[in-house]
């Protein structure tokens, strides 16, 4: 009568719409099925051979086929399971476009460490790899390109000698047929069994990477779970555009050898995708079902041949005013216009005036500062990058974005953007809103002044057009680091300062209370600016306030942009280069006896 009270049950999970199937194939006996619940943590399910996978990350069992139809993504959790290297490339590759590269590469055994060529055939027969990095040329999306794809499954995508040899055979592949370049990293690091050779492919891979970007060719590292050790100290790192899909561990020292250094439990999310891409390191985590279209997008915009004869054919013409609608507002009336809160942000304007806007993100040093946006996108076909300082709506997204207050990182990521954009011949736009640079211990800490020389002293000598718009506050050095252009606009409720009315008052009067009076002699507005030179255009604001027609407002700011731009584009650049010195090594007012 006991026969049957202790026996354990066993689990399976089944997604809904696969019950039936499952019931027909499998034996039920001791089965119970859970429809859509997960297993109780720490349980070991049940799983058939050959229809099921277990997710190493929740423990849930999971019906092959849902897989297939998932990019392998798990649907309980998310988590992006591994994928082969063949896996990838079906998955990427656009089909009957793959010619594999650099084939037949062996591996030695350098320090004769005993039983390693055993280990490396048993994993050739295991994974029908000969190492652990496939490379070769491929299109995505139609766009020609180098690939490198690594596989986990072979010695933990270890970097040992072949492994080095093909990566750096591949870019130099690349440079030979101008093409870009895409690596997917799954690596543990560094290849114990070949030593001082391992460490060696790290300098080595580098410094082709190093050919590749003098050769102005893209690099985008792919980071997959897992991209540690010596991989993350190299090339993953070396990309103009680093992607990642979610959750991936990224690190160089494992944790448990970080723990064990400094006897400390490490915080949750550590190391993975996300933390990097809150710490600078990562421009975009892209789900894995977007990740062909990204990559397609972005390689796209750097294969562009388009005339620039047309750019400024394609858009409807329309003429800006000689002269503004006459609306009497005092200095410190537009300092209220340009702080309202339902002005239109820098965000409101991009996504109105360009297309296909692809937002990166990070400094590449420490943050990525949300209070800054910058990314790539299309202005009349014509690719250009674009950055702005973004203010929030209320008062959550304005925590968020710091109250329009950049940081160092912000800074940062403006001129590592700058310096792609001269790199791959990008013009850059910015738009500048803020009440100036953040001013807090972390911010002096961190090298606010010397982030804002640096934007100001490299803008000066960029390769490339530059246009700048203040569409708000132009907040005193915080906003000069994004204004040092070829042609400055200001929209005409804008102002321009040195400081805010209110410090203004406080240094001078020592009394806040009389910003209105400050504001009225410190010269601040658009057309104050325009007629000492100092900008070039104002944009005007249809209804005398932006707020109240912002479409209508960013259709006169395109129109701005391209009509300057467009003669940007046909100058020689060392012209564009002494014009722009000129045009600020000019301003100033003095006497000389």
């Amino acid at each position: 009568m006991f026969k049957r009270l202790f026996k354990k049950t066993k689990y399976i999970t089944v997604s809904p719409e696969k019950l039936e199937e499952f019931k027909a194939k499998e034996p039920q006996e001791d089965v119970e099925i859970k429809v859509g619940k997960g297993v109780s943590q720490g349980q070991k399910p049940n799983i058939p051979t050959g229809m099921w996978l277990k997710c190493n990350k929740c423990g849930q069992v999971i019906y092959k086929k849902d897989l297939e139809g998932s990019y392998k993504v798990c649907g309980f959790c998310t988590y992006h399971i591994r994928l082969s290297a063949q896996e990838r490339i079906e998955q990427i590759i656009d089909q009957g476009t793959w010619t594999e590269i650099n084939e037949n590469i062996k591996s030695q055994n350098p320090l004769d460490f005993e039983g390693y060529p055993e280990k490396i055939k048993g994993l050739e027969e295991k994974t029908g790899l000969d190492e652990a990095v496939v490379s070769g040329i491929g299109k995505i999306n139609d766009q020609s390109t180098v690939l490198c794809i690594m596989d986990s499954r072979f010695m933990m995508g270890s970097m040992g000698s072949v492994v080095g040899e093909k990566l750096t055979r591949a870019v130099e592949k690349a440079i030979e047929e101008n093409l870009h370049l895409v690596v997917f990293t799954a690596s543990g690091g560094a290849r114990m069994q070949e030593g001082i050779f391992s460490l060696m492919q790290m300098a080595k891979v580098s410094a082709a990477i190093s050919k590749l970007n003098e050769a102005g060719l893209l690099y985008i590292p792919v980071l997959t779970d897992p991209t540690t050790g010596g991989v993350t100290a190299s090339f993953a790192m070396l990309g103009d555009v680093i992607l990642s899909e979610p959750r991936t561990l990224i690190g160089f020292a494992g944790k448990r050898v970080i723990e064990q250094t400094i006897k400390q439990k490490l915080p949750e999310g550590f190391q993975s995708a996300e933390f990097l891409l809150e710490k600078g390191f990562v421009d975009k985590i892209v789900h894995r079902e977007d990740l062909k279209q990204t990559l397609g997008d972005i390689l796209k915009m750097h294969n562009f041949k388009g005339e620039l004869d047309n750019f400024a054919k394609n858009d409807k013409k329309q003429i800006l005013p000689d002269k503004l609608e006459k609306i009497d507002r005092t200095p410190f009336e537009k300092v209220k216009l340009a702080r309202k809160i339902e002005r239109p942000t820098s965000l409101d304007y991009i996504n109105v005036i360009f297309d296909n806007f692809i937002e990166l993100h990070g400094d590449r040093y420490f943050g990525d500062d949300s209070c800054v946006v910058g990314g790539l996108a299309y202005l009349n076909g014509t690719p250009v990058t674009v950055i702005g300082q973004q203010k929030g709506r209320d008062l959550k997204e304005n925590i968020k974005r710091n109250f329009g207050m950049p940081n160092p990182e912000g800074y940062r990521k403006a001129l590592r953007l700058m310096k792609q954009a001269e790199k791959f011949n990008r013009p850059v736009i910015c738009f500048a809103d803020t009440p100036g640079a953040y001013c807090g211990i972390g911010a002096e800490e961190r090298g606010q002044g010397e982030a804002i020389a640096q934007n100001l002293t490299q803008m000066a000598s960029l390769k490339t057009p530059i246009i700048s718009i203040v569409i708000g506050e132009g907040g005193s050095g915080g906003a000069l680091a994004l204004t040092v252009a070829d042609e400055i606009y200001m929209l005409e409720n804008a102002i321009f300062s040195v400081l805010s009315p209110e410090g203004f008052a406080s240094i001078l009067w020592k009394n806040a209370g009389r910003a209105q009076e400050a504001a009225n002699i410190m010269k601040i507005t658009a057309q104050d600016l325009k007629d000492f030179g100092i900008i070039e255009k104002i944009i005007p604001e249809p209804k005398g306030d932006a707020s109240l027609s912002p479409k209508e407002t960013a259709k006169l700011l395109k129109q701005g942009i391209v009509e300057g731009l467009s003669e940007k584009l046909e100058e020689d650049i060392d012209r564009l280069l002494e014009k722009r010195y000129n045009k600020f090594r000019k301003i100033g007012q003095y006497i000389e006896s």
